[in-house]
C-alpha cells in the first residue's frame, strides 16, 4: 500500500469521526482545568489513552524535590498533590525503522475572569457557526484533541506505524512549563516532538524567554484620620511601575535579536497583578505588584533576574521613602530560556510536506513574543521539537475560540505528518 493510499484511508477516517473530536473537544473544554485544577481532566485522559486508543498508560506527579535541581527548573508556590502528567505510549510492533514522536498538550488553561463579561459560557465549549467558544479552546485543548484523533485515526484505518509514538498531556505550561520537563526528566524521550500551539497555522520558528517577578512595596500604615503621617505603598509602588514601563522601553532600544528584527515590539513586559489593603478608611502597609518580563532567545534567564532587580533597586534609591524601606523583590513561576530553531532540519521538512499535501500551499513560519514548552526538548534534551496548531483568537481573553474547519485540517496534518515521520509497517516492507 502506498503513502497516498495509506493517507486517504486515514483521511477518510478522520472525516467519518469529525463529529466524535467536536463532543470530545466539547468535552474537554468542560472541565475547568485551571492551575491546580487539572486532576479531573486528567483522570479523563488518562481512561481515554487506556480505553480508546489501547496505550500503555503512565499517570504520575511530579517530583519537584528532584527537579528542582535542573537548571530549567522553574521555582513554584504551590502543591503538585493529586495533579499528574499523564503519558500514553504506543509502541511499534518489531523491528523500528521508522521514527519515534512525542505529541504533547497542555490541558491547564489561564482564569476565565471577568466570566460575567463573555458572550458565551467561558465552560460552555458553545458552537456556533464555524468556531467553538470557551476558556482554553484555543490555547490549547483544539491541538489536544487534533493530536489525539489523527492517532485514533491511524489506528482506526488499521495502519501499523514504524515508530514508537507518546501522547502526553502535561500541567503547568501556563507558568512554569515543570510538566513537560517532568515528563522529559521521567525518560520520555524520542526523534522529535510536536505541540499543537495554536499560532494561526503557522510552524514556530523562534520563541522569547520568560521570567515572573514580585515587588512587594512596605509602607506605613494607619487610619486615614492620621494619613498625612502615613505613607501609602500604593503610591510608592508607582514607582516601580514606572520603572517596569522604563525598563519595557530600554530592552527594545537594544540591538534586536536576528529572529526578531523586522518585529515592531518583540519584548513585553507586563505588569498583571497589582493588590494592596483591605478597607477604604485605611492606609495600607505593604503593596504587591507581579509582572511578566519578555527576553531573547540565548541570554540566560538568570542574567536577566539579575538586570531587573538591579534595575528595579536603582529606581528605588531615587525615592527618599524607597531608598530607606526598599522594595522586596523575589522570582518564582517562570524561569525560561529562548529558543531560536533551524528551520531546514527533517522535522521542518517533514512538517513542510505534510501541510502542503493537505493544505495545498506553503506553510509559513512565526516568531513568538511569548514561551512555549518545546525550549525543553530543544534546548536540554537535544530533541528537535516545534508548535503547530490552529487557527482561532481571543487567546487569554474573553470569547476564545477556535475554527473548526481550521481544526479539521490541523487534524490531517497531524495524521499526515506521523505516517510520514514514524513510518509504516507497510512503507518498511516495499523498500
Amino acid at each position: 500500500m502506498s503513502i497516498e493510499k495509506e493517507q486517504q484511508l486515514v483521511f477518510e477516517e478522520i472525516d467519518k469521526s469529525w463529529e466524535e473530536e467536536l463532543a470530545f473537544l466539547q468535552k474537554i473544554g468542560r472541565f475547568k482545568s485551571t492551575l491546580g485544577n487539572e486532576t479531573a481532566l486528567q483522570n479523563y485522559l488518562a481512561d481515554y489513552f487506556k480505553e480508546e486508543l489501547e496505550l500503555e498508560v503512565d499517570k504520575f506527579v511530579p517530583d519537584m524535590k528532584e527537579l528542582s535541581s535542573h537548571p530549567a527548573f522553574s521555582p513554584p508556590e504551590w502543591s503538585y498533590d493529586g495533579r499528574p502528567v499523564v503519558v500514553g505510549k504506543a509502541e511499534a510492533e518489531g523491528p523500528k525503522k521508522g521514527k519515534s514522536l512525542i505529541l504533547q498538550g497542555h490541558i491547564d488553561v489561564v482564569s476565565a475572569e471577568p466570566e460575567k463579561e463573555w458572550d458565551y459560557d467561558p465552560w460552555g465549549s458553545t458552537i456556533e457557526g464555524n468556531k467553538m467558544y470557551g476558556r482554553g479552546i484555543q490555547d490549547m485543548k483544539s491541538g489536544v484533541a487534533a493530536f489525539i484523533f489523527a492517532y485514533k485515526a491511524i489506528k482506526e484505518a488499521g495502519i501499523k506505524l514504524d515508530g514508537d509514538v507518546i501522547l502526553q498531556s502535561v500541567i503547568e505550561e501556563e507558568c512554569t512549563g515543570n510538566g513537560a520537563l517532568a515528563a522529559l526528566e521521567r525518560g520520555y524521550t524520542a526523534d522529535a516532538a510536536l505541540i499543537p500551539e495554536p499560532f494561526g497555522q503557522k510552524v514556530v520558528q523562534s520563541q522569547v524567554g520568560v521570567i515572573w517577578v514580585r515587588v512587594k512595596v512596605k509602607g506605613l500604615g494607619a487610619h486615614t484620620e492620621r494619613a498625612n503621617e502615613a505613607v501609602n505603598p500604593i503610591e510608592k509602588a508607582y514607582v516601580i511601575v514606572d520603572a517596569l514601563k522604563s525598563y519595557r522601553e530600554h530592552i527594545n532600544s537594544r540591538a534586536k535579536h536576528e529572529d526578531f528584527k523586522h518585529h515592531p515590539h518583540p519584548l513585553n513586559v507586563n505588569i498583571g497583578k497589582f493588590h494592596s489593603g483591605d478597607w477604604p478608611s485605611s492606609v495600607p502597609s505593604e503593596c504587591v505588584l507581579e509582572a511578566r518580563v519578555g527576553f531573547y532567545p540565548g541570554q540566560d534567564p538568570a542574567d536577566i533576574k539579575k538586570e531587573v532587580k538591579d534595575w528595579l533597586l536603582e529606581a528605588a534609591e531615587k525615592d527618599s521613602w524607597l531608598k530607606e524601606v526598599q522594595p522586596e523583590i523575589t522570582f518564582y513561576g517562570f524561569h525560561a530560556d529562548g529558543v531560536s530553531l533551524d528551520d531546514t532540519t527533517p522535522l521542518f521538512q517533514t512538517l513542510d510536506q505534510s501541510f502542503e499535501q493537505v493544505v495545498k500551499k506553503p506553510l509559513e513560519r512565526t516568531v513568538i513574543t511569548c514561551t512555549t514548552d518545546i525550549k525543553y526538548y530543544n534546548l536540554y534534551y537535544d530533541i528537535p521539537a516545534t508548535c503547530y496548531g490552529p487557527v482561532g483568537g481571543n487567546m487569554h481573553g474573553l470569547n476564545e475560540w477556535v475554527d473548526l474547519d481550521n481544526l479539521k485540517e490541523v487534524t490531517k496534518v497531524y495524521a499526515d505528518f506521523i505516517l510520514r515521520w514514524c513510518g509504516t509497517k507497510n512503507q518498511t516492507e516495499e523498500t
